[in-house]
């Protein structure tokens, strides 16, 4: 055999071998395509990855299933509390204008109130009916007090809106800065003006006897009947039994407080214009009335001394006091 033969056989083996080589990495590289291995791995990999996210989704879902569910029964709870207090008396009216007299005290200047009003009435005009002194005598002791305890009760209650939400604000500091519950409850029944110092004053005392902390703030609501009071025990409540951060969600509620309070704001100051002349017509016939009285009694004295004229008395009450219903019901704004 020559030398260039066996070069040539060299020469065509080592070809051959570069051959099989490439023909087996090829293969090796094809293979898991072709088998049907890597679509099996995919498939195993995201059988398995979905069971695992499964898995940490139905966690999840549960735990926030579990919270609505706490969050659930306690605003059912809270409503059924609510639906189950007793009619309001009069001792809970008083607490709640912050006036310190018993009911019977309140009874008793209700009676001399009418006995006032029935005597003021028969000595200005004496000859009226005897059913006009006696409505004055009910009016003077059903309608005036009560209706000033109504007053006092809604200005309390504007003061306790003005600074509820410095109040929570002052809760929300004092968690935030490491403070336990009751003892920012303590400063605020220290720190804040009247009449939230009152009712914070009130609830820290119970708490001190071992009144629990939700019957306490339920004793609140019945004494300071507002929707944020409402609010302010039901995140308590809820933080007390479901967790939570407490200083997000009262800061959160501190924000909503005062919201309402800019949107309140605002609508009365869109409303004055319609308030003012709703107050103009109302009392437009009665300054009539008192003025034409004033200049020429006789004219006028024809509406109470004649049948006919108290009759027309009478239809115009009526009418009169339905103009005023339909004002009312046209400058009062929910929000």
């Amino acid at each position: 055999m020559t030398l260039v033969d066996s070069n040539d056989l060299l020469l065509a083996g080592l070809l051959l071998l570069a051959a099989i080589s490439i023909g087996a990495v090829v293969y090796l590289l094809v293979h898991p395509y072709l088998s049907g291995e890597r679509r099996t791995d995919k498939r195993i990999q995201g059988v398995t990855e979905s069971k695992a996210t499964r898995i940490a989704s139905k966690a999840q879902a549960d735990v926030a299933l579990n919270r609505r569910r706490q969050v659930s029964e306690t605003l059912q709870e809270l409503e059924a509390r609510e639906k189950a207090r007793e009619k309001t008396t009069m001792r809970l009216r008083l607490q709640r204008a912050g006036l310190d007299i018993t009911p019977r005290s309140f009874w008793i200047a209700s009676a001399g109130c009418g006995l006032l009003v029935a005597l003021c009435i028969w000595l200005s005009a004496p000859n009226l009916p005897v059913i006009v002194p006696l409505l004055g005598a009910f009016v003077g002791a059903f309608g005036v007090p009560r209706w000033f305890v109504a007053r006092w009760t809604k200005r309390r209650q504007t003061k306790f809106i003005d600074e509820f939400a410095n109040a929570i604000d002052v809760i929300v500091r004092g968690v935030k800065s490491g403070l336990p519950l009751p003892e920012c409850l303590a400063i605020i029944a220290r720190e804040s003006p009247q009449p939230v110092a009152g009712e914070f004053t009130d609830l820290v005392e119970q708490q001190r006897v071992g009144v629990p902390l939700g019957e306490a703030f339920e004793r609140m609501m019945t004494r300071m009947p507002l929707p944020e009071v409402r609010f302010f025990a039901i995140v308590i409540a809820i933080q007390a039994q479901a967790g939570g951060n407490l200083s997000e969600a009262l800061g959160n509620l501190s924000g909503v407080l005062r919201d309402r309070k800019r949107l309140q704001a605002k609508v009365r100051a869109l409303s004055a214009e319609a308030k003012a002349s709703a107050a103009v017509l109302g009392a437009l016939p009665f300054i009539v009335m008192i003025l034409v009285y004033i200049t020429t009694p006789a004219y006028i004295s024809l509406l109470w001394t004649t049948r006919f004229g108290q009759f027309l008395l009478a239809c115009a009450g009526v009418w009169m006091m339905g103009g005023v219903l339909v004002m009312r019901k046209m400058i009062n704004f929910k929000y």
